[in-house]
């Protein structure tokens, strides 16, 4: 592997607090040197003048529908699109089919991670054999050949002796117990958020309090086991407020938000567009002013994209049978640039610890996150947050072409993704033969 020299860039490092014009080089996987003026004979140069140079994006919350629906993504695909959209590691949640629900499921998205070579793919386990709330998975199992992180995410679970005894059982292997957090009795046959819009639009409800309730709870349980607490996709005023509480009692509680959950509202489901259902469901506009202060606060610890890609037949079917979801990957850093960091609610440095320092250091990837210093791996993103650029879902590399943002312009252009050291995205495009 030869190396490379990044010249000229910005470097910011929430890892360790650098924003400065400098150079990077990187050799044998790694970052060699950091500063002004740096030179190797017979190193490729990239030119990162007017670009941010930072850790690659760490993405909690995925799905890649591999093994089960390789129609609608795969590893690989998935892979791709992550790192066209600037991240370096991938967490993938475990409703696939067969479920991750032991070790060889396990074993085999890892082994299609390090197939396809692109980033960093972890595998999250499920709390409960089949998503079916009735019996434990075998964390122990799991744990052994790598999972980190558990979840029966697409569905919380219901029952609170079990999700006890869980909590107690994934505490003793200092993981992570993650909640899809929804009362299953409040949302059961809704279709979006509960309020005047599913009103005028004749579609059911899901009311805020069905996300509270569950979190409420969850807290809880989370107090008296002193396991390690994720709340996913967080979308509510009050879910934030109860975050920050629990977070000021001491409690070992994260929580996470997606983009849409903090642009968008119920008001953007007026066409009908299944593009925009997801679940939990878009809220509104005063959910997302709350979201927005929680995540410049604090109270809210990572942005994930809860990338969920799905076949146009099926998000082309009638409203209330289609399936929630949208894809994310390749437009979050640029969403969260143009709405976000444009307008003042987050500086860079806040967007890339939120973005990657941030849920690196919750999954505990001790190679992802920074900080950009010398011997640290050589996973790095170089973006030109002030390029425009227009979606086109037929361009996007996933497999599917279920996103709300076709036609969007956006600010932020991905250049360059570096994995361990290997250029796998160049000038925005993957790689020739990057994907091995």
């Amino acid at each position: 592997m030869s190396a490379t020299l990044i010249r000229g860039g910005r470097l910011i490092d929430p890892a360790s607090a650098a924003d400065i014009a400098t150079d990077v080089l990187i050799d044998e996987g790694r970052v060699a040197e950091v500063g002004k003026g740096l030179s190797r004979a017979g190193a490729e140069v990239i030119d990162a003048d007017g670009a941010v140079v930072a850790p690659g994006l760490v993405d909690m919350h995925v799905h890649l529908r591999e093994p089960g629906r390789e129609d609608e993504e795969t590893v690989a695909s998935g892979s791709a699109a992550a790192v066209l959209g600037g991240f370096t590691a991938v967490c993938a949640m475990p409703n696939t089919d067969p479920v991750c629900d032991g070790a060889s499921v396990a074993e085999m998205v890892f082994a299609a991670g390090r197939q396809a070579g692109l980033c960093e793919v972890m595998p999250a386990g499920s709390i409960t054999k089949g998503l079916e709330g009735k019996y434990l998975s075998p964390v122990g199992e799991l744990v052994r050949c790598g999972v980190r992180l558990f979840t029966d995410d697409g569905k919380g679970v219901q029952d609170s002796r079990l999700l006890r005894r869980a909590m107690e059982y994934i505490r003793g292997f200092d993981a992570i117990c993650a909640e899809h957090c929804e009362d299953a009795s409040l949302s059961e046959g809704g279709q979006m958020h509960e309020g005047e819009f599913s009103e005028a639009l004749g579609l059911k409800g899901i009311p805020s309090a069905a996300e509270e309730v569950a979190l409420g709870r969850d807290i809880l349980l989370a107090e008296l086991t002193g396991v390690r607490f994720h709340a996913l996709h967080v979308s509510t005023a009050g879910s934030a407020e109860m975050i920050k509480r629990a977070k000021a009692s001491g409690l070992r509680v994260t929580a996470e938000v997606t983009p849409h959950h903090l642009v968008l509202t119920d008001s953007d489901l007026v066409s009908y567009d299944t593009n925009f259902k997801v679940n939990p469901p878009l809220r509104g506009a005063s959910d997302v002013e709350a979201l927005r202060v929680a995540l410049a606060e604090g109270a809210i610890d990572a942005i994930a994209s809860d990338h969920a890609p799905h076949s146009a037949e099926e998000k082309e079917s009638e409203f209330e049978i289609a399936p929630p979801g949208m894809l994310g990957l390749e437009t979050s850093l640029s969403i969260m640039l143009t709405e976000l960091v444009d307008v003042g609610v987050l500086s860079l440095a806040d967007l890339i610890r939120l973005m990657s320092t941030s849920p690196a250091r919750i999954l505990g990837l001790e190679r992802q996150g920074g900080p950009v210093t010398q011997g640290s791996p050589a996973n790095l993103v170089i973006f030109d947050p002030s390029a425009s650029w227009t979606v086109k879902a037929d361009s996007l590399s996933s497999m599917s072409r279920n996103t709300p943002w076709g036609g969007r312009k956006l600010k932020g252009r991905i250049l360059h993704t570096f994995n361990e050291g290997r250029l796998v995205v160049k000038d925005g495009a993957l790689v020739q033969g990057a994907l091995v």
